[in-house]
């Protein structure tokens, strides 16, 4: 199988793994309006996937061929369960695996995963080795921050280097800033550096406070990175991603259409398996930006089901 690091035209963009956002309705939209390079599952739980929770976590791993390449991520602090699960995921069609080791959550960081892992070097590496096992042939990737409480770029960065990763994602903040300061690339440009001395052939991919393809391509240049993730960015933008589309034209007419389109294929993949109320934390991505949008939205966060959503919106 080749290696998609290897075949992506640097400098390249992916949309960040985000928690009840990032679903196969999502990345579908995602990819209609306005597709990235390279697109990422959210976080799924080794433990969950092994455990009586599988078929409440499966359903991360849901994915049509409109999102491809895609990157299964996942997280955890058990070797063991690493390769079991990347045993699994090199079975069901993915690009590649990427072990989250920056994720802030409180329970998470406590449980030593996420970002608890910074600094944990043993197991850190016990993890790769284990997941790189599990799965020959699929490339291995990282995403991380640049310390846990405070920034220690060069010390992990270095050592994650060492393991020859396809793939290195830094998100420029420690997990104790959260996203509650502006992200330090000058940071992300000294793994540039790094990588350079340590592991030429890994990819760097820079993450933080990018909110625009523009600016993308912009810190692509300034800080050597060969990719950027785009998070928040796309909740302001649906179509972050398309270059053939400046923000100033988006219509609202645009936006409803597209909202209408998710709420659609929503009912259709996950009919009564997923909460009607996840859709809500979109409405304000989509329904902003225009007179009258916040009373639409009022509108439809009073709403109970799809159906009621629908009706309003193509109504208006």
């Amino acid at each position: 199988m080749a290696n998609i690091w290897r075949s992506l035209k640097i400098p390249f963009t992916a949309l960040a793994p985000m928690e009840d956002v990032t679903d196969t309705v999502f990345r579908q939209i995602v990819a209609k309006y306005g597709k990235p390079d390279i697109f990422f599952t959210e976080f799924a739980s080794t433990d969950g996937l092994l455990s009586e929770g599988y078929e409440k976590i499966i359903p991360r791993f849901k994915f049509s061929k409109k999102e491809k390449p895609l990157i299964a991520q996942i997280w955890g602090s058990d070797p063991e369960k690493f390769y079991v699960v990347a045993k699994m995921i090199s079975k069901m069609g993915f690009d590649g695996i990427d072990i989250n080791m920056g994720c802030p959550d409180k329970n998470v960081v406590k449980k030593g995963a996420g970002g608890g892992l910074i600094l944990n070097n043993i197991l850190a590496k016990q993890i790769v080795d284990e997941t790189r096992k599990g799965a020959p042939n699929l490339p291995i990737s990282i995403k991380t921050r640049i310390g846990l409480r405070s920034i220690v770029t060069e010390e992990w960065i270095s050592f994650l280097l060492t393991l020859e990763l396809d793939a290195l994602t830094i998100h420029g903040r420690t997990v104790k800033e959260l996203s509650k300061v502006p992200a330090h690339w000058d940071e992300i440009a000294k793994c540039v550096i790094l990588r350079d001395k340590i592991s030429p052939k890994t990819l760097i991919i820079g993450n933080g406070d990018v909110m625009s393809l523009e600016q993308a391509q912009a810190y692509a240049k300034k800080y050597g990175v060969d990719g950027v993730m785009i998070g928040r960015g796309i909740f302001n933008n649906l179509w972050v991603f398309n270059p053939k589309v400046n923000e100033e034209e988006i219509t609202p007419e645009m936006k409803t259409k597209a909202l209408i389109d998710h709420i659609k294929l929503f009912e259709k993949t996950w009919k009564d398996k997923k909460n009607y109320d996840i859709l809500k934390k979109f409405y304000k991505a989509y329904i902003s930006g225009f007179p009258e949008a916040k009373q639409l939205r009022v509108k439809l966060m009073e709403t109970n089901s799809a159906k009621e959503a629908l009706k309003i919106l193509i109504q208006k």
